[in-house]
Formats: C-alpha cells, structure tokens, sequence
C-alpha cells in the first residue's frame, strides 16, 4: 500500500466517523468534519499532509501525491 491510498483510506475513515459522532453524540463534531475537508484541501495545493509524514514513518513507500 502507498502512502496515498493511506492517507485517502485514513481521510474517508475519519469524515464517516464525524459525520457518525455528529448523528449520535453531538452536532459540534461537525467541526471536525470541517476540520478534515480544510485539511485535505490545504495538501492538494501545498503537498503537506500530516498524515502522510505519520504513515511515513511507518515505513510506507511513497505514491504520487505525496513524496
């Protein structure tokens, strides 16, 4: 596995678990919603993913998107 199916894996896992705390628990989890998708759109123009460097160090081979 490359680090941008990872990270896309690691993207997708957490906005369906915010979208689920803000259904059950409480509607200020939109905030991290909110939080991931401005994430993900600051890495499509700067290349910086947090998450990439995490799965980095793991030991996984870079793909397109973040080298």
């Amino acid at each position: 596995m490359s680090i941008d199916r990872a990270v896309f894996r690691f993207a997708g896992f957490m906005v369906l678990l915010s979208v689920a705390l803000t259904y059950y628990v409480s509607s200020y989890f939109m905030l991290f919603t909110i939080f991931i998708g401005l994430n993900l759109v600051q890495s499509s123009f700067t290349g910086f993913c947090p998450a990439a460097a995490f799965f980095r160090l793991f030991g996984l081979k870079a793909g397109c998107a973040f080298k």
